[in-house]
């Protein structure tokens, strides 16, 4: 395996060489390493890629294949063009690629639903009490579109499912912690496919998604009145009730 220059290295010296290997993969793992130690920032330019090939000693292939993996993983951006503007940037990473990378491996992984459901319920607990303490006007309305959407939707399969996940999603925004929302995206999207099944295997589910709505709207209503403790509780107790419904009837 090839070696990776320190990181300890002069601003000058940023780009040394490296053993050749695998081209992209060494090119991929010296930008992630200059970033993981802040050497390299939000708003960075890379060098341009014949000026990067020739440092690192590798092709320009390799550069050019490096900047597509990274630019897809949202940590890389580039701007054609000519002048300051153009080139490759380093990029906040997007919570779309963010979740769209965890959702797949939580689908590879092949959870069970038991670990699901806990690891669901520690950050969504989180997410609700956070809310309730620092609720902000347009975390608030989206909770309340949410609930209208589920209202619309009782009774339905897949309408419901849909306002159900964006329930959800909008109090993971509300807590103001953009991981612990990419987490709860990427593990709703990842059971989507079994939920959505398990609701449709449910012959009461009129009865069920009103019940499901009503709880929504009682830790709606503890976050609203800012009672951290109970939009924990009333979360918790709403997650572990319809998986028991969904999955273990």
């Amino acid at each position: 395996m090839a070696s990776v220059p320190d990181v300890e290295d002069a601003a000058g010296d940023l780009w040394l060489p490296v053993r050749k290997a695998r081209a992209h993969e060494l090119v991929i793992e010296v930008i992630e390493d200059r970033i993981l130690s802040g050497v390299l920032k939000v708003g960075d330019a890379l060098p341009p890629e014949r000026e990067l090939a020739a440092n690192l000693e590798v092709s320009r292939a390799g550069v050019r294949e490096a900047v597509r993996v990274l630019e897809s993983q949202g940590v890389l951006r580039s701007q054609p063009g000519a002048g300051a503007a153009a080139g490759t940037f380093v990029a906040a990473l997007p919570r779309e690629a963010l979740t769209r990378f965890l959702r797949l491996h939580v689908a590879l992984s092949n959870f069970t639903i038991h670990d699901v459901t806990e690891a669901r319920i520690v950050l969504e607990r989180a997410s609700a009490a956070s809310a309730a303490r620092d609720l902000h006007s347009a975390a608030r309305a989206e909770i309340e579109a949410a609930l209208a959407a589920g209202e619309a939707a009782i009774g339905a399969r897949g309408a419901f499912n849909e306002a159900d996940t964006r329930f959800h999603l909008a109090i993971a925004d509300a807590s103001g912690s953009g991981l612990s929302a990419a987490l709860t995206g990427a593990i709703r999207e990842a059971v989507r496919v079994p939920l959505l099944h398990a609701i449709e295997r449910n012959a009461d589910w009129g009865d069920q998604s009103a019940l499901l709505q009503r709880e929504h709207r009682a830790i709606a209503e503890a976050i609203f009145d800012g009672d951290a403790e109970r939009a924990a509780s009333l979360t918790e107790a709403h997650i572990r009730r319809a998986t028991s419904v969904l999955f273990e009837a």
